[in-house]
């Protein structure tokens, strides 16, 4: 069975302040970009994955994956980040990164499979 011509995501992030969001990504993060036109930042993201959820109402949620919570919460408070005590989930260990502008990213050391560790076909 052929796979649908769905070549990527687009995730949206709403901040009331988007230059200083857009710098995290740029200089924190070190993540590509390209300029879209007057400053407007479009980033390159790491490899992805997708879950899905049983939940009582339609929700969306942005994590980041690291290899070792606590050396990254450490790196990202030095760089000026606000970040969370790491605290067990099951699903792996978890901080909360809070960014410009108050938007909240789960920030997590899977334990989960993880089809980005499967062999490319």
């Amino acid at each position: 069975m052929a796979g649908l011509a769905i070549t990527g995501a687009h995730v949206l992030l709403y901040t009331s302040k988007p230059e200083e969001l857009r710098a995290v990504f740029r200089d924190v993060f070190g993540w590509e970009y390209v300029d879209d036109g007057d400053g407007w930042l479009i980033f390159a993201l790491p490899p992805a994955e997708i879950g899905v959820h049983p939940a009582d109402a339609p929700d969306h949620q942005l994590s980041l994956l690291c290899d070792n919570v606590e050396t990254t919460s450490a790196e990202l408070r030095a760089r000026g980040l606000e970040v969370g005590e790491a605290q067990d989930r099951g699903f792996g260990i978890a901080a909360t990164l809070v960014l410009p502008g108050g938007v909240d990213v789960l920030l997590y050391e899977p334990r989960h499979a993880s089809p980005l560790d499967l062999p490319s076909r």
